[in-house]
């Protein structure tokens, strides 16, 4: 039997699906590396299953050579595939389970803003019957900023579901032959993906390349009405220019479910995003269903399952790699 050992928060969200059997025990440990690592080397674990959390170090001389570092979502930023490859570690992830889970966050995001549906909460929690004129987001226009699973889903549901303008910037269009999705508008470039967008959504990975994507530059491409919805990486945007942008009414407002810092923290002494009236946050929910958890931890119990049994090449793979040595 092969011990899988399951960070604490990820076993939590997906409790039922890390049930034992013949061929594998699941154990919980803290999301915190060191313990991790120790829990891992305490139980002899042969795979760790992780959620988005930062591993540098101790994790990847704890488990063995052919071991499996599994992340329980899609994102794998948090995971330093130079050192698990060198270490002959297999890295996985668990493509397309969150999908219609974030689509939809993003979407209730941008209808929750423009029909003020928050302030207003607010004002009947104090007693208050006070309307706030909304804004119909039929014929308005949509900046989807990734052409990723989950980038696509939402230019559906705003073009087929709402009737929205979409544009879809896929900055990999100059490489590969365009696609369709009915009444959404493909383009290659930022500049032209946001111009009088009313809505601009951020779907690209928190990658190096990608961080601070959402610099001063390119958030001052919007204008004093569009509203930015992120639920992709934090790390994609400049929080302190964003917040500038905000309190000087450069910019319509935030919707956001991922931060720079998790939990939040400001990224600048007295910008603090918090305190802005035209900010709307959440604590990283897109992925926080129960239908999303049970796929992310099937998916993940069978990319450590498929290395168990010596089926490489149906592992959903971030480092093939690592193949070449034979794990």
């Amino acid at each position: 039997m092969v011990t899988v050992v399951v960070t604490q928060v990820e076993y939590g969200k997906a409790q039922g699906s890390f049930t034992d059997s013949a061929q594998m025990r699941f154990v919980p440990a803290p999301n915190q590396e060191a313990a991790l690592a120790a829990a891992v080397k305490e139980a002899g674990a042969r795979a760790v299953i992780v959620g988005p959390a930062p591993y540098a170090g101790e994790l990847y001389a704890a488990l063995p050579a052919g071991g499996v570092l599994a992340r329980f979502g899609v994102g794998h930023d948090g995971i330093d595939k130079g050192k698990a490859s060198a270490a002959g570690i297999l890295c996985t992830n668990t493509p397309g389970t969150m999908v219609n889970s974030v689509a939809e966050l993003t979407i209730a995001l941008l209808l929750a803003v423009s029909r003020r549906l928050l302030p207003m909460s607010a004002h009947m929690a104090a007693g208050l019957w006070q309307p706030v004129e909304g804004l119909e987001v039929k014929a308005r226009k949509l900046a989807v900023i990734g052409a990723g699973a989950i980038g696509q889903r939402v230019a559906a549901i705003a073009s087929a579901g709402l009737g929205m303008r979409v544009a879809l910037c896929d900055r990999s269009l100059h490489r590969k032959a365009p696609y369709a999705l009915p009444g959404v508008e493909l383009v290659a470039g930022y500049d032209e993906a946001v111009e009088a967008a009313d809505f601009v959504s951020m779907h690209i990975p928190g990658t190096d390349e990608n961080r601070n994507f959402l610099d001063r530059e390119r958030l001052g491409k919007l204008s004093a009405q569009t509203w930015l919805i992120n639920t992709a990486r934090g790390s994609i945007v400049d929080e302190a220019a964003l917040y500038d942008l905000l309190a000087e009414g450069s910019l319509g407002g935030a919707a956001l479910d991922v931060f720079a810092a998790e939990p939040y923290v400001p990224v600048a002494a007295g910008k603090d995003l918090r305190t802005l009236e035209n900010v709307v946050m959440v604590p990283h929910v897109g992925s926080y269903t129960a239908a999303a958890a049970k796929a992310m931890a099937e998916r993940a119990i069978a990319n450590v399952r498929a290395a168990i049994e010596g089926r490489y090449t149906d592992m959903d793979l971030l480092n093939p790699e690592v193949l070449a040595t034979r794990v």
